[in-house]
Formats: C-alpha cells, structure tokens, sequence
C-alpha cells in the first residue's frame, strides 16, 4: 500500500464524487451496495436550500465553547452506522434504546443534534432528516478540529426502531483480526479501519476499557506485554485495578499527545509505532503487514491520512441508509412520528 496507491484511488474517488449529482458511491479497493444518496439533496429539491449552512453554522457556534463536540460527534456517527446502518437510530430514547447498550456508555452528542433539529425544524419543518443531520454535523466538526472537509452525500431517512440487543460492537482490546472481519462485514475493508480507527487520536475513554491491558492481559494476570513501560506507569496512575463495585471509572485521554486540545493529527500513528497506542485494537495495528504499512505511511505523511479519512468517513455514511419512502424524517431526533 504505497503512498501513491493512496493518493491515485483517492483521486479517482474524488473525481466520482464530486462530478456527478446523484451517485452509487463506491470504494477505491472494495465496492459497497450502490446507494443513491445526492449532493445537496435538499437544495436540488428544493426543500430546504440552506439546510447544510445552518447546520454548519450550528456546529461552528457550538466548537467555539466546547470543541468535545468533534470525539463526540465522530463516535455517535460510529456508533449509529455500524449498527442498524446510517439510520440515526442511536438518537431514539428508549428504555432498551441503543444508546443504553453497555458499549455506547459515555456516548455524548445527543444535545447538539437536538439543537441543530430544533433550528431545522422551525427553518424546514418535516424535511431534513437526522440521520444527515449527524453526519453533516461530525463532517463540520471534525473539520474544524483539523480533518478535511468531506463530501457528504444526503438524502438519508430515519429509521423507527432501537434496540440494545442489536448493537454488536466490539470490544476495544480485539484482535486485528477479529476487527478487520467486523469492518468487512459493515463493506469496508483494511484501509478504511486502519483509517477510521485514527480517530481515536483525539477524545477519550473510561478506565474499564483498557483495565484488562493495565492488569490481566488475556486472563495472564499480567499487564499487556506490548504496551510501553512508561505508558503502562502512566495508565495505572491513572487506572487503578476494579477491587470493589461502584468503583469509579475515569476518563482517560485516547491520545495523550492530543489531550485537551482535541485535535485531528497524525500523532496516534506515530504512538501505535512506538507501543503508545491506549487501546488495545490500536495497538493490534503492528500485527498485520498491511495496517503496519498504512500506519507507517499515515504517521509520516499527515495529508496522506486526511484524504484517506475523507474517503473512509464517505463510505461509512453510506452503510444500509434508508431512502426513497424507507423509514420516515423525524420531527424529534429521540423519538418516532406519532402514527
């Protein structure tokens, strides 16, 4: 995978982006269900032409007094789309609702999308669905935390239902393996979860994630034998051992070298090089010669992992949306249309 490889197919994709108004969106490697979602769908049908101003403008508002918003806004979209597919469906309330799954805690964002609905809503009532809503929210954000600015197609419907017994998302201490064949099963392949697990170099995480790597690595007893000397220090100063229930469980940052300033770099590659990767997946990319080689590209080359995460963060918006007269536009991001 070198970096020439890189930068042709994203160009290609670019080319096909943004040079057609309604697009099958597919990959540079691997090709996903076509969807027809449009550029500017809500301009091009006329409903609400200045639907992604508003929004971007909301965002803007929002990052100048908390730029959390972008870590958070990037797991909720995660969250939602390898779930049920694109479908806005970790914003319903519910008491056996997605969001209260055991693997979305400390999932966060919710307010900023009901926000951004609220203005929409006395702007374009009935029109702009959340779904888009979320994924034109975490393309503004991100951006304004250093990514590029992405395409992002439109046209996706809400979905109705939620459920806690349908999320399966993984454990952050899997194996490379285990991870590559998840991302495979949601279209995507080894590039984009090399790419999409870069996000992680900035926001945070609880204790419990990474407790098993700090003190009982795979049932040893023993911490992770990859992890850094001087991180492993600094996590357990951090991260005491579960002795008791009700014990508190910190937030950590996921990316040291970012920490506060929520930042979008390249700097969680060069950590995975150095065995200073906090979660365990992250670390998983050493194991594998393609993810290894991606790594070693993206933490040298900053723009090499921008227009990668462009197109990654394109195709996972993509996966199982609804269109068409599929699902419904919600009136409240948390709650169905009443019948």
């Amino acid at each position: 995978m070198r970096r020439e490889r890189l930068g042709f197919s994203f160009a290609l994709a670019v080319l096909s982006l943004w040079c057609t108004m309604e697009v099958a969106v597919e990959a540079a490697w691997s090709l996903q269900t076509p969807v027809k979602l449009v550029w500017h769908y809500y301009k091009v049908h006329n409903t609400c032409d200045y639907a992604e101003a508003y929004i971007r403008h909301q965002v803007e508002s929002f990052y100048k007094y908390d730029k959390t918003i972008a870590p958070k806004l990037l797991r909720l979209l995660y969250a939602d789309c390898f779930v049920n597919g694109c479908d806005a469906s970790v914003l319903l309330d519910g008491p056996n609702s997605e969001k209260t799954a055991p693997q979305n805690r400390g999932l966060a964002g919710f307010a900023f999308i009901d926000k951004i609905k609220t203005v929409l809503e006395a702007r374009c009532p009935g029109v702009v669905s959340c779904a888009d809503i979320l994924n034109l929210a975490t393309r503004d954000a991100v951006h304004l935390a250093g990514a590029p600015s992405y395409p992002v197609y439109t046209g996706r419907r809400d979905g109705m239902t939620s459920t806690k017994d349908s999320v399966d998302l993984p454990s952050p201490s899997i194996s490379w393996e285990a991870s590559l064949a998840y991302f495979r099963s949601r279209g995507l392949d080894v590039l984009d979860m090399t790419t999409l697990l870069g996000a992680h170099s900035m926001g945070r995480t609880h204790c419990s994630f990474i407790v098993d790597r700090l003190y009982n690595f795979n049932d040893t007893g023993k911490p992770d034998p990859s992890i850094k000397a001087s991180l492993l220090e600094e996590m357990r100063k951090l991260c005491p051992p579960k002795t008791r229930k009700g014990q508190p469980d910190p937030l950590i940052f996921l990316n040291p070298a970012s920490g506060s300033k929520y930042s979008f770099t390249n700097s969680y590659y060069s950590r995975v090089l150095t065995n200073e990767a906090v979660l365990g997946v992250d670390q998983q990319l050493l194991y594998n010669e393609d993810t290894k080689q991606i790594t070693e590209e993206f933490a040298a080359g900053f723009e090499d992992f921008r227009r990668s995460f462009a197109l990654s963060m394109s195709r996972m918006g993509n996966i199982n949306v609804l269109t068409g007269k599929e699902g419904e536009i919600r009136k409240n991001c948390r709650f169905p249309n009443k019948k």
